[in-house]
């Protein structure tokens, strides 16, 4: 199963923030993905691979299309 996501939408990811949030805000994409954190803010980039592996589910897909 490919799970689809894409720019500005909110998604779960395996393991919880050390914030205690669990909810991030993809802001960027390209070969490397910007993800940031909706608790508390901090943004941390991770290689595309290695986030679709630690990706969960996609909890709101963004407004736009």
């Amino acid at each position: 199963m490919e799970k689809t996501f894409q720019l500005n939408d909110v998604v779960e990811m395996k393991k919880p923030h050390p914030c205690g949030e669990n909810r991030w805000k993809i802001i960027r994409m390209g070969m490397d993905i910007r993800i940031k954190c909706e608790g508390c803010g901090h943004s941390v980039m991770l290689p595309r691979r290695e986030f679709t592996k630690k990706l969960k589910k996609v909890l709101d897909h963004s407004s736009e299309s």
